[in-house]
């Protein structure tokens, strides 16, 4: 009586197709398979993503012009700058240059990015808008209010407002701190980096 011998391809086979079975049931929905599966089930990093390539361009093309541009600087005569003003955005160019090539041969190999594991956006939600207008609607009272009333009245009331807006319902303590945070960035402004921000009405007093 002679043994059956196992026929290994075959088994072989059947045992891939169960896996890839196996790995489908696990994904839920709508979800992609991961770069692992498309390569275990013979679709691998072969097409990469176009839209990281763009993004490899991009940086690329940026890099190039960042050069070109450094090196249309003309250094002034007489400095006694060692370094000069070409270095640095040549240094930045090249780095950019680089950053866009080792980007590049991961999206060729394969390289994904992951999703942020933080993330708890539900895109189904609709935007609230009331908030985005009430934000809007403070930073423009600024823009209108900061020649006629001063900095720190019309920071106030942009402070107040976008507290107000992303639902701060302590109405006098948001107005004390909003206060404070427009006499901070007046005097921050106006002593340590020497930019003296409107002071409007209260000219002299401050």
């Amino acid at each position: 009586m002679s043994e059956q011998e196992p026929v290994h391809g075959h088994g072989a086979s059947r045992e891939g197709d169960r896996t890839s079975v196996r790995a489908d049931e696990r994904r839920s929905p709508g979800e992609l398979p991961s770069p692992d599966e498309r390569t275990s089930l013979g679709d691998g990093p072969r097409s990469g993503d176009r839209a990281q390539y763009g993004v490899c361009a991009f940086l690329a093309l940026l890099g190039a012009l960042v050069i070109v541009d450094a090196l249309s600087i003309t250094p002034l005569t007489g400095s006694n700058d060692l370094i000069g003003p070409r270095s640095v955005p040549v240094l930045l160019g090249v780095a950019l240059l680089v950053v866009a090539v080792v980007y590049g041969v991961d999206v060729a190999r394969g390289g994904r990015g992951e999703p942020e594991a933080g993330e708890d956006v539900d895109l189904s939600t609709a935007m609230d808008w009331r908030t985005v207008l009430l934000l809007a609607g403070a930073f423009a009272a600024n823009a209108v209010l900061i020649e006629p009333l001063g900095w720190v009245i019309s920071g106030t009331v942009m402070f107040w407002g976008a507290a107000f807006a992303l639902g701060n319902r302590h109405h006098v303590r948001g107005l004390m701190i909003a206060v404070v945070l427009s006499l901070v960035t007046f005097y921050v402004f106006a002593i340590g980096l020497g930019v003296n921000l409107p002071a409007g009405v209260l000219q002299g007093i401050l």
